[in-house]
Order: C-alpha cells, then sequence, then structure tokens
C-alpha cells in the first residue's frame, strides 16, 4: 500500500504545476477553460469541445436497460457529467433494435429534464450478425446516399468483406462490416440517422480501422460522414454530431481534413509485476494513443497539431488466468482493463483514478480521461458481470460508490467547463 500512496502524492502534486502549463496546441493557458460555457451550435470550437471532453464519463447502456435509470441520472448530475459515452451501447443484437430505439426515444426526455447540455453518445461497431436480415431499409436511406430505392430489408453477406479478406469474425456468426460495400454505407447511414433523430449528438464508430481495408484513401467513410453530417445539420438538437473512433494509427485523415470530431481509445494500462495488482500507463507502452493523436482541420474549421481525444477503461474479456501478472497482449493482471479496476480495493481505486487523470493531463494536454461509470465486466472469480460507480442503493444495490472520487477529482479540476 506504501507504494501505491506514493504513486497518488507523486501525481497530485503534478496538479499544481499543471495549471500553468500551455497546451501544445491550444492558445492560452489550461485556465482558460474555467471560464467556459457548453454552448455550441452547428460546429464546436476547440475550448467548448474540450471542456465537453473533460467531463466525459462511460454509461455504457445507460439507455438500453442498463442499471436503474433514475439512479444513473441523479449520479450524473452529482458528479456533473456532460459527455455521456456508449449511452446507447448495442453489440449485435439487430432484432431488438427497433424496440431499443423506442425506448431510448421515451427516456431521453428525461436525461435532457436533469441536464439540457450534456451529450448523449451512441455506437456503431465493428459487428453485424444475420439477425440484421430482420431489419427494414427505409427508403430515406438509399435517397440519402445516392443509390436506387429498393423495398427490402438488409441484407447480412452484403455488409461483410469477400470470403478471401474476411480474416475476422466475433464468435460463431458474428461478422466485421466492410466499408466500401454498399449495403454497409446503407446501413451505418440508416444507424446514425436514427440516433440523431432520437436526440443523440455524440457517434462513436468502434474500430474503424479494421472496417476500411477496401478504402485506403478513406473515400467511402468520407462520403458516409458528409451524409451524416449533412443530416445533423439540420435535425440535430444543436446542428451538429460529434463522431470518434478508436483510432490505434492516431487518426483518421482525407486530404488534410480530419474525419473525426475527436479521438478515443483503450488507456493501455500497464501492470506492475512485482508489486501485485498495481498498475501504471506509460508513453509508448503497446499501441497507446498518448502524444500521438493526429492533428489537421477539423470539421468545425479550426486548425490543430493533436486532436484532443479521450482515453478510457476498456472491456474485451478476461484470459485464461484472472489475477496472474504476464498474460501478455494486453490483459491488466489477466482481467480486461474495467474487470481489473473494479478488482481493486475502493481506496485504490480513488487512489488510481486521481493518478490517471493528473497523469494524463501532465504527460498529453490533448488527452482527457473518459472516468468510469457503467461498463461490462467480466470477473469469473467473484462472478460479477457489470461495473457500476454509482453509491450503493436499493436501486443500485452492486454499485461501488466512485461517484465521490470522480465529482472530487472534476470540483478540484482547474479545466473545468
Amino acid at each position: 500500500m506504501q507504494r501505491r500512496q506514493l504513486l497518488y502524492f507523486s501525481f497530485a502534486a503534478s496538479a499544481l504545476a499543471l495549471s500553468n502549463r500551455t497546451c501544445r496546441t491550444c492558445a492560452g493557458s489550461l485556465e482558460q477553460y474555467h471560464r467556459l460555457d457548453y454552448s455550441f451550435k452547428e460546429i464546436i470550437s476547440r475550448e467548448v469541445l474540450c471542456g465537453y471532453l473533460s467531463r466525459a464519463i462511460c454509461m455504457e447502456g445507460l439507455l438500453n436497460g442498463r442499471g436503474d435509470l433514475h439512479d444513473n441520472i441523479r449520479m450524473l448530475g452529482n458528479i456533473g457529467a456532460k459527455y455521456i459515452a456508449r449511452s446507447i451501447c448495442l453489440w449485435d443484437g439487430e432484432a431488438g433494435l427497433l424496440d431499443n430505439f423506442e425506448r431510448a426515444r421515451q427516456q431521453i426526455p428525461l436525461v435532457r429534464a436533469s441536464d439540457s447540455e450534456v451529450i448523449l453518445e451512441a455506437c456503431i461497431f465493428e459487428i453485424v450478425t444475420p439477425d440484421v436480415e430482420r431489419v427494414p431499409i427505409p427508403e430515406w436511406a438509399f435517397t440519402a446516399l445516392g443509390f436506387p430505392v429498393e423495398k427490402r430489408n438488409f441484407r447480412y453477406e452484403a455488409i461483410l468483406y469477400p470470403l478471401p479478406q474476411r480474416k475476422r469474425s466475433w464468435g460463431r456468426y458474428g461478422g466485421v462490416p466492410d466499408v466500401s460495400q454498399t449495403e454497409t454505407q446503407l446501413w451505418f447511414y440508416f444507424l446514425a440517422r436514427s440516433y440523431i433523430d432520437l436526440g443523440f449528438e455524440g457517434i462513436h464508430w468502434g474500430q474503424m480501422e479494421i472496417m476500411d481495408l477496401n478504402d485506403p484513401h478513406l473515400d467511402h467513410y468520407a462520403h458516409l460522414f458528409d451524409c451524416v453530417r449533412a443530416y445533423a445539420a439540420n435535425h440535430a438538437p444543436r446542428g451538429m454530431v460529434l463522431c470518434n473512433a478508436h483510432v490505434p494509427s492516431g487518426g483518421l485523415i482525407r486530404d488534410g481534413q480530419l474525419l473525426l470530431d475527436f479521438h478515443a481509445f483503450p488507456l493501455r494500462i500497464k501492470e506492475v509485476p512485482d508489486h501485485p495488482q498495481e498498475a501504471v500507463l506509460e508513453v509508448g507502452y503497446l499501441d497507446s494513443i498518448f502524444l500521438r493523436s493526429k492533428g489537421g482541420r477539423t470539421y468545425s474549421g479550426w486548425d490543430c497539431a493533436h486532436l484532443p481525444y479521450l482515453v478510457e477503461l476498456d472491456n474485451y474479456g478476461v484470459s485464461g488466468h484472472p489475477g496472474r501478472p504476464g498474460q501478455g497482449d494486453d490483459w491488466v493482471w489477466g482481467y480486461d482493463e474495467i474487470s481489473w479496476f473494479a478488482n481493486q480495493t475502493a481506496e485504490y481505486r480513488a487512489q488510481w483514478l486521481r493518478y490517471a487523470w493528473n497523469w494524463i493531463r501532465k504527460t498529453d494536454p490533448d488527452g482527457f480521461l473518459e472516468m468510469p461509470g457503467s461498463r461490462t465486466e467480466t470477473s469469473p472469480l467473484d462472478h460479477r458481470r457489470w461495473y457500476s460507480a454509482n453509491r450503493p442503493s436499493a436501486a443500485m444495490p452492486d454499485g461501488l460508490n466512485d461517484e465521490k472520487v470522480i465529482r472530487a477529482i472534476w470540483e478540484s479540476d482547474r479545466i473545468s467547463g
């Protein structure tokens, strides 16, 4: 525990020095952000964007049945969250897609009644299953993309890569979409426009770089994003949808134009084998994004050397030896990132969140820690399947009460929005 305390105190001290640093890519010092509001219309300034990212939290499944909605809304208001990542998060399950849309339509007004400034993020992932064939294609999807109108449902095989390129799958029957396929563009546009119509103002596009093998110059992605943004300009609540994705390359750029409004990536946490269950962050560890987010011209019209980004506690399963070091790849003590985090003591979780927040702000001012609020967990040793930061209550009996430290970190942050 002594080493954990040293980690915390060494980085807590760095926060004071950080307040006088100048961001590598922003004009002015970091103190400028504490005067910002959350106002934007049709485009977003870097300052307002960074304000939102500085108050980002993952709430996986907030609007598709995960946890108690009213207690989740309470927690978000209590901590002051502004960007609600993965608030509708549908990994496969296309058969229930339209029902999930309807539930979100009823619940979004409840979230906005608590805070009209929040941005709710939907997800479009790198997976499709045969159940997509239960979803009819609306005429407007064909029309918007300039394709002949047909009366039919989506076709699973037409969304996938051609057979010789199907190197990766998701379980027994889920496949990876190929963005160069007409059917994939229809599917992605249908999802994006549906989410915009529901009131979502952010879209996480998953692992874009495993879906563009046949789009080397990003022509298909650029056309798709142009169509989505054009629709958002006239139909999104504030005339804009913020697009992000996991970018192991550091970002997607076409002719100097950034495709995304901000980048996102897992934290890539590095275990410390000689100190059981402890872990740290490190520039250059695996494919971490620290100090290498690419820059260019944004959709909103401003230039940057490095686009702002979020880093998150990712979920991707568990190794064959949970709790043990040296399992390879990106396992943290045999777990994915969020499951490792959830298995720590309340004291260490609090210390580690403070450490991670301060380390990122000191190391790379373009980066922001996306706080953990609600996320899939894989913990076979204690059989937990879900992480929740909520304080424990009758509504959320399994809450781990991390909302207290999240609120404290944000309250003490000099980069308040």
